[in-house]
This record gives C-alpha cells, structure tokens and sequence, in this order.
C-alpha cells in the first residue's frame, strides 16, 4: 500500500512505494497537499507494480495531473526529448570532444530505435534499451557499450525529473562485463617510443615528446599555443578540453632541451604545432585524425599490425578489436616510469592531471617543487 511522507529537506510530500521486486521507492509528488499527494502515490505505485494497462494508468495520471497543477502532463516523443537533452548539454559548455560524443551516442540510438523514436518517451520499455545495450555489444568494445548507456541512462533520468515518465526503464539495465579477449591498455616502453620517433617527422617527433614530458592527451598538446608556454618561469599553462581543469606544467629537462629547440613565432597566437592545430581546429576539435596518423606510425615500426580492407565477413557494424598501445600510451608511460622512480602517487596525478574529483583533493597542496621533481624524473628519448 503507497503512503505519503515528509522530508525536512522538500516542502512537498513524497510517495513511498514499492516496485514490482518488492523494492522500496521514494519519489515526490509535487504537491504540498496531502489528499492530491495521497492519489499520486497510488498511481506510483500502480506503475511501478505494472498493474493495469499502461496506457490506462498514463491517462489517469495525465488526468490527476491537469486536476491538480492545471496543465497537461508534459509529453514528447523521444527524438525530441533526446534532442532537446544534448541541446542543453551544449548550453553547459561542455567541451567539444564531450559533444562529439554525446552527438554520436545519440545517434546510435535514435538509429536504433527507428520509426519508435517518433513515439512517446513513455512508450520505451527496459526490455527496448536492455536489446540496445546488447546490439551495441556486438559492434563495440565493452567500455563504448558502457559509456554510450551511461549516457542514455542520463536521458531518461532527466525524463523522469522533468515528469515526462513514472518510471525510468534505464535504471534497472546493467553495464556489460569487460571480454576476457580484450586487449589491455599498456604503457609504450622508451625504445618503442624511439622507434616510433625514428619514422616520425619534425612535428610528429614534438608532439610524442610533448606527450611523454607532460602526460597529456593529444587534443590538448595539438591546441597549445606560444601563448601557453613560458619559459622564463618554465611552465605549461592550459586547460584541458575533456575535464576543463587548470594545469601549470613544469618544463624541465629534455622537455626544455626539446622547447628552446624549435622555431618561434613573432605572435604569442601561433600554434606551437601548425599542422595538427590545423588538422583539429577543421575536424571541429575531434583528435580522431591525428590519432589514426598516430597510428600509422605505429604500424610502420611494426607495433601495430597493417590495416587492412579485406572484408571479415561481419560487415562495417563488427566490433573491432582492441588497441592495446595508442597516443594515450604515452600517458600511460609518463604515469608508469615516475612512479618506478619513486614519484609519490599524488605528484605524479597532479602533474598528468587525474580527471578523478575525488582523487584530485588529495591534490591540492601538490607544490611546484614536487611536479619539477618528478618532471626531472622521466628519461631522455
């Protein structure tokens, strides 16, 4: 039986109920009356035992609800809904890599979903998005897979916030398990980073050293400009485009070696990588081009196998396999070869910039003594 409560922190009243498990729910009601809160916590109920017709128990609510607030129920079907939720992501400011993934997420599952994307976003069921997750799972690694419903979990949260659902259907969906055939990431190792430079040419050559001296990722490194780099007081500044964090970067060492080495402009605009800050800057911000030359580099030396266009018989929508070295390895090998040289945990996350908000307050009182320290501490290549 649904009852009704109070909490110290809302003025309204909240239904307490339970679902067709047997688990316990709360959810408010919106209102500070206690009959009208009563007969919404009955219908909550209703739903969420799955009792009646579900379109029966949608007109009824939608008719407590005009009763009630005086206004119809909000509706949309779930393409306007989705488009509408990645529109105000965008009004957050997110950074353009963000977008690009929300973009193609939402995608994949409009995609998905057909001519019932045009239907309401009531009418998505968990059986609907439990057949999504596992039809992504046959085309992507288990991290995309997870991320992508990471993201749709978001959406119908935020539905059921904004009352267009009783129920969120995404909730009770579980993320897939990592495959025991898929690749582990690794660090590249420094004669592998030589070989790999060996091939490169100038510019490429500046960007893996970037890379290895300041643990960045490749977006980052390819949008800096003369205009962040200060080598009287020897330092990086820049804020990082995935987590929108301020790091101040020691240039110590090779890194200096490397920096008083190349060409500088007359303007503090200029890119300190023309090419690839072009190569961005018309991929709309995606990294995507630069990591796939990346990777022909790689293969060049024989660290990753020849791409191929022979045709496996699995068609374009196959997963593909994992990729166990990439640009992002050489963060992975800043990270690895400071702590072998015994860099505190904490030095060499603030120095890489961990996108953990949890882990960064351990962070905060990281000196700039500590970071040049542990600069000092990685190899010359």
């Amino acid at each position: 039986m649904a009852t009704i409560l109070k909490k110290p922190t809302s003025k309204f009243w909240f239904a307490a109920f339970r679902d067709a498990t047997g688990r316990q729910r709360r959810q408010t009601t919106g209102t500070t009356d206690k009959t009208k809160a009563k007969r919404i916590a009955e219908q909550y109920e209703a739903v969420a035992k799955r009792r009646g017709n579900p379109q029966k128990v949608r007109e009824n609510f939608a008719s407590l609800y005009k009763e009630f607030f005086g206004e119809d129920l909000p509706n949309m079907t779930v393409r306007q809904f989705v488009n509408r939720w990645l529109e105000d992501r965008k009004g957050e400011n997110k950074s353009v890599g963000t977008i690009a993934i929300y973009e193609c997420s939402v995608s994949r599952f409009l995609a998905f979903l057909g001519s019932a994307a045009d239907r309401e976003i009531a009418s998505v069921t968990q059986h609907k998005i439990t057949d999504y997750r596992n039809d992504l799972g046959d085309k992507l690694a288990p991290a995309t897979v997870n991320r992508d419903l990471k993201i749709v979990k978001m959406i119908f949260r935020k539905a059921r916030l904004d009352r267009y659902l009783f129920e969120d259907p995404a909730e009770g969906v579980p993320i897939v398990k990592r495959r025991n055939e898929e690749k582990a990431r690794r660090p590249l190792t420094i004669p592998e980073i030589r070989s790999v430079l060996a091939v490169a040419d100038p510019e490429w050559q500046s960007l893996i050293k970037f890379g290895l001296y300041t643990g960045q990722r490749l977006g980052d490194l390819a949008s800096l400009t003369w205009a962040n780099v200060d080598l009287v007081r020897g330092e990086i500044r820049l804020v990082t485009r995935k987590t929108g964090k301020r790091l101040l970067l020691p240039i110590t060492g090779p890194l200096r070696e490397h920096v008083e080495s190349l060409p500088h402009p007359d303007s503090h605009d200029a890119p300190v990588h023309p090419r690839a800050y072009e190569t961005l800057n018309s991929q709309n911000g995606r990294s995507g081009t630069l990591s796939n030359a990346f990777t022909e580099l790689m293969i060049q030396v024989g660290l990753r196998p020849a791409r191929t266009h022979q045709s496996t018989g699995k068609g374009r929508g196959a997963r593909r396999e994992g990729m166990d070295i990439s640009y992002h390895s050489l963060r992975w090998s800043a990270v690895s070869m400071m702590k072998d040289a015994g860099v505190p945990d904490a030095v060499v996350m603030a120095l890489v910039g961990h996108d953990s908000t949890a882990m960064s307050q351990h962070y905060t009182h990281v000196g700039k003594e500590a970071l040049t320290k542990a600069a000092n501490a990685l190899p010359k290549i």
